[in-house]
């Protein structure tokens, strides 16, 4: 029996909820009949989706939350006890950002920001949502990695270290929790259009100003190229995506892993089967870096 067919829905909580995967998520999940907590810290996007959910008769309700914040974690949880929920069904991790920097050149409160929203924020969470699921012994924590958790990119670094994080910290939880009937589940999606990058671009913009006079003029360019290779042409969107995280909320048992995305696939077989030496060659020749060592 799916969530729909239920005369008890299933409750989940999606982090991040407002714009991207994370909306797109929280509205399929309501679509299919469950009732869905949309998290996150923008007022006016928090209107929004509570005015379509009214519109078109979803269980769909809007909580405030910064995951960053210990207090505001905290009060949303309250919220929705008070709204008669003590135990969520399936908690899904995914307010994420991006920073783009060069390792020498990341300022420390910018790699901390990363690091307490992609990762500390996860952990956040799931800790004020296992103890109610390991009371019922059931559960699933569904956590927002990306194909740059198995895979990264000069530039990329910040980020994909958050997400190599996460996932060692999902793996990590899923051997943890399987005693008491908790699933954990990894999402690791390719390139999607999302407000994110529009967002990545602000977090970035600082280095991105300075990019032509710092010494790694070269690398931040054979990244813009790559980037540009990577995401011309791209018509996966978040609904895909969103779809998978249903699935991963419904198969039983789930997959520890969701690869989503043609491009995210063939990238994480190709990490598989290369050595790190050849997978490193693949990485120059995209960037073009495998022509530029006299020039740095």
């Amino acid at each position: 029996m799916n969530a729909s067919q239920s005369t008890n829905p299933q409750t989940a909580l999606v982090t991040g909820a407002t714009s991207g995967l994370g909306r797109a998520t929280a509205i399929l999940l309501a679509e299919n009949g469950w009732r869905v907590f949309a998290a996150g810290r923008s007022a006016e996007r928090r209107r929004s989706i509570d005015d379509l959910a009214r519109l078109r008769g979803l269980p769909l309700e809007t909580l405030e939350m910064d995951v960053t914040s210990d207090d505001s974690v905290e009060r949303a949880f309250q919220e929705i006890e008070r709204r008669g929920v003590r135990a969520l069904d399936a908690v899904v991790n995914n307010a994420g950002i991006a920073i783009a920097a060069p390792i020498e050149e990341v300022r420390y409160e910018d790699l901390q920001k990363q690091f307490e929203t992609n990762v500390f924020s996860v952990v956040r969470v799931s800790q004020r949502a296992l103890p109610a699921m390991r009371e019922r012994r059931r559960g699933r924590i569904v956590n927002m990695s990306s194909i740059a958790g198995k895979v990264t990119m000069p530039i990329l670094g910040p980020y994909s270290g958050s997400k190599f994080a996460l996932e060692a910290i999902s793996d990590a939880m899923r051997i943890e929790l399987h005693p008491f009937g908790i699933h954990v589940v990894i999402i690791e999606p390719g390139y999607i259009r999302t407000d994110m990058e529009r967002a990545a671009q602000d977090l970035s913009s600082a280095y991105v100003a300075g990019a032509e006079r710092s010494p790694y003029h070269v690398v931040y360019e054979g990244f813009r190229r790559a980037w540009d290779e990577t995401t011309r042409g791209s018509k996966d969107v978040p609904v895909g995506c969103a779809r998978v995280i249903l699935r991963a909320l419904t198969e039983t048992p789930p997959r520890p892993r969701y690869v989503v995305t043609r491009r995210a696939k063939l990238t994480a077989f190709l990490r598989r089967i290369l050595s790190d030496r050849a997978f490193d060659r693949s990485i120059l020749r995209a960037t073009g870096l495998d022509r530029a060592g006299e020039k740095t």
